[in-house]
Parts: structure tokens; C-alpha cells; sequence
């Protein structure tokens, strides 16, 4: 969430920020009325407090003391009151965009940054990862239909390996970039899925939650590794932290996607590795540049040709003031598609989940924090095997996992 005191004296500034972002500008105006409302009973219900303890000391009844009794009984429902529509408000603002992100409605607005390798001219009809995976016998959605419901998958031998080949090449790569290998719980409790602001404007992402309890399954390790170091002061000399957590993400991608989310590139159930840094405010520009560096050279690794895509407002979500998303190349649809994302929340993440750091000088702040994806372990298949089909069915394992595979083709 925003600082009240930073959207008391930037009014403006923030209901700009909120509308570039495609959210009411009049959530502003609200949470500030609301704000002014609940000082004002605050003062009024700390004040009837201390006559009360005062007259309370005195141990003598009085009829100012029944009289600050039934005050606070109407007083003190209606603050509670306010503060909870007070802090509903404040947590639908998001967080304000970088004045470098570029200023659009929608993702149509998205700006392309560069480009690397060019997408592979095929000297026979290439097929789709659906097709390929299935007359490899590695890929399985009928099955898991059956089980499951739709948009859930099996794999099988080359397919499992392929997976675990990924898993194995970038959590190598990271750990020897500094990166810490992390395996997070599957579930959260909503502070934290809340918390990390995933709460949408649309039906994109919704948590599968747990009845009677408390919990969600998380759409990414983001959730629990923002959540690992929650009420926590973290000495400067500790930051940055940083992680690559390995988890099972879970999203009920409810809507209608088209044509280009069929099979493995809108799932229910995927695992994912995903980088996250906790670092001080003044270095999470450089931090977001070293994460997109590290995917570009992830899939610079893999040889899969990609364009990086600048986000813009209206595409960044509540909880980024700026985003990075690497599109790979997927034949089987003829153009790019999204396989990563990096962003920079700053410190709106940290607000909620109050995670400070103490600098050397005693002073004490919010930490920024920093996430991007790896390998996502559906899309980067799917791309692997579009990209690397060959004529017969067969399908050629990229130079860098196949120490991994143990094999140099699936077929």
C-alpha cells in the first residue's frame, strides 16, 4: 500500500498515477475523507479514554463518568468502523507508476524494448507443442482432464525430464550468480496472497482458497518468499537478499483467452522458479535491470529467440511501478508470447507485509522488493518444443540441458 502521509501531500500526483494505471482517481478522494474521519474520532475517543482512566483513579462514581461510558459506546463501533472501510480503500490504491514507464491504456500500448535471435524458418509444416507432445507421448491433456478438469495436464518420461532438466540448468546458473535456491510451501495464508497485492481488477488470476481455513494455494513463489521475512527490521549490511524460489503455482484463470491459450500456455497447475530480491530503495532500479539481464541470458541460453517488452500503465497491475516482460517465439502460433516477468514493486509490498531494513545510521525504512520469473515450467517447454521440432517428430534438446536429459533428442 501507499504511505497516507505521502497521498495527503501528493493528492495530485497520486490520482494521476492511479488513473494511468486504470483505476478510479476518486479512491484518492475517498481514502482521504475517510482518513480526516478517523483522526478526527481518534482524538475524540483517546480523549474520553484518559477522562475516564482519570475519573476511574479518583474510585469515585460520577455522572461525567457514565456519561464518557455511553460516548464511548457510540464512539468506538464507529471508529472501528471507519478504520476498516479506511484501510479497504487505501489497499484498492495502487502502486504509482515509474515516470519511466511508457503512459497507455493497454497492453496494446506496450512498448518493444529489442529483440534477440530471429524466429526459425521451418523447410516443412511445423506443428504445435499439442501435437507434438502427443505423438511424442510426453504430454497429456486428455488424462488430466479426466482427473482433474480442464487445463490440467500429465507429463510423461522425456516430458518429466525436460522439466527437471530446466529446474536443474537455472537453479545452477542462479545459485552461482549469488541467488539462494529456496523451496516454498505450496500454500499461504491470505495476508500474504493479499499482501503481495493479488487482487485484480478482473477474473485474471484468482486464488484457489482452502475451506474453513485460512490458506491459498499460491499463483507463485512470489507470495511466499515476500511473506518469509513479514514484521522483520533487516540490518543493512544483510541487503540485498536474494532467491530463487522453486514451487508449484496454482491460478484459476477463469475468462476466455483465445485462440493462443490453448495447452500448455494457460494451465490451472505449473512450477516455476522465480527470483526475488528484498534490497535498499536507493539500488532497486539496478537490481531490476540485473533480474532482466538474468532472463535474457537464460533464454539467450536456451536459444530460443525472444523480444523484451516494456509495460506500460495500464498494463502493470496494481503492485509494479515498472515492468519488464520477455516474449518468446512460438511457432505454433507465428508470433511471440509471454514467458517472463520482472518488477519492481518498491516499497508497496513491504508497507503491507511491514519489511524494513535499518541502515547503518539507525535510520529505519521500507525495503524495496524485486521479483522475476526464470523458467516457467508450461510456456518454456511449449517453446522448446515448437522451436526445436524437427522434420520426423522428433525434438532436439537445447546444448545447455543436455548434460540435464542425459540425451541429445526426444523422440
Amino acid at each position: 500500500m501507499l504511505d497516507i502521509n505521502f497521498i495527503r501531500e501528493n493528492k495530485e500526483l497520486v490520482k494521476k498515477g492511479t488513473g494511468n494505471k486504470g483505476f478510479e482517481a476518486s479512491l484518492i478522494d475517498k481514502v482521504l475523507e475517510l482518513d480526516e474521519r478517523r483522526r478526527k474520532l481518534l482524538l475524540e475517543v483517546e480523549g474520553l479514554r484518559a477522562k475516564r482512566n482519570r475519573i476511574a483513579e479518583e474510585k469515585k462514581p460520577s455522572e461525567e463518568g457514565k456519561k464518557i461510558k455511553e460516548e464511548l459506546k457510540d464512539k468506538e463501533p464507529e471508529l472501528e468502523k471507519v478504520q476498516a472501510e479506511y484501510k479497504e480503500i487505501l489497499f484498492r490504491i495502487p502502486n504509482l507508476p515509474s515516470e519511466k514507464a511508457p503512459v497507455g491504456k493497454s497492453d496494446k500500448e506496450n512498448v518493444e524494448i529489442r529483440t534477440w535471435g530471429e524466429p526459425k524458418k521451418f523447410d516443412f509444416k511445423p506443428k504445435d507443442h499439442l501435437e507434438i507432445g502427443r505423438n511424442l507421448k510426453i504430454l497429456d491433456f486428455e488424462t488430466g482432464a479426466k482427473v482433474t478438469g480442464s487445463q490440467f495436464f500429465f507429463l510423461y518420461g522425456d516430458g518429466v525430464l525436460l522439466e527437471m532438466a530446466l529446474t536443474n540448468f537455472v537453479l545452477d546458473k542462479l545459485s552461482k550468480k549469488g541467488f539462494l535456491p529456496v523451496v516454498t510451501p505450496d500454500l499461504a495464508k491470505s495476508r500474504y496472497y493479499l499482501g503481495t497485492g493479488y487482487a485484480p481488477k478482473g477474473q485474471e488470476a484468482q486464488t484457489y482458497t482452502i475451506e474453513g481455513e485460512d490458506l491459498g494455494l499460491i499463483a507463485t513463489a512470489e507470495v511466499t518468499l515476500a511473506g518469509a521475512h513479514s514484521d522483520e527490521t533487516i540490518p543493512e549490511e544483510d541487503l540485498p537478499l536474494k532467491y530463487v524460489g522453486y514451487s508449484h503455482c496454482f491460478r484459476k484463470e477463469a475468462g476466455a483467452y483465445g485462440k493462443y491459450s490453448k495447452g500448455l500456455y494457460r494451465v490451472h497447475q505449473f512450477t516455476k522458479t522465480e527470483m526475488f530480491i528484498y534490497c535498499k530503495p536507493e539500488e532497486s532500479e539496478k537490481f531490476h535491470q540485473e533480474i532482466l539481464k538474468l532472463e535474457e541470458e537464460i533464454y539467450q541460453d536456451l536459444g530460443i529467440p525472444y523480444r523484451v517488452v516494456e509495460m506500460c500503465t495500464g498494463d502493470l497491475g496494481a503492485m509494479a511501478a515498472r515492468k519488464f516482460d520477455i516474449e518468446a517465439w512460438m511457432p505454433g502460433r507465428g508470433d511471440y508470447g509471454e514467458v517472463t516477468s520482472a518488477s519492481n514493486v518498491t516499497d508497496y509490498q513491504a508497507r503491507n507485509l511491514n519489511i524494513r531494513f535499518r541502515r547503518d545510521t539507525g535510520e529505519v525504512e521500507y525495503v524495496h522488493m524485486l521479483n522475476g520469473t526464470a523458467v516457467v515450467m508450461s510456456r518454456v517447454p511449449l517453446a522448446i518444443l515448437e522451436n526445436y521440432q524437427e522434420e520426423d517428430g522428433s525434438v532436439r534438446v537445447p546444448e545447455v540441458l543436455q548434460k540435464w536429459m542425459g540425451k541429445e533428442k526426444i523422440g
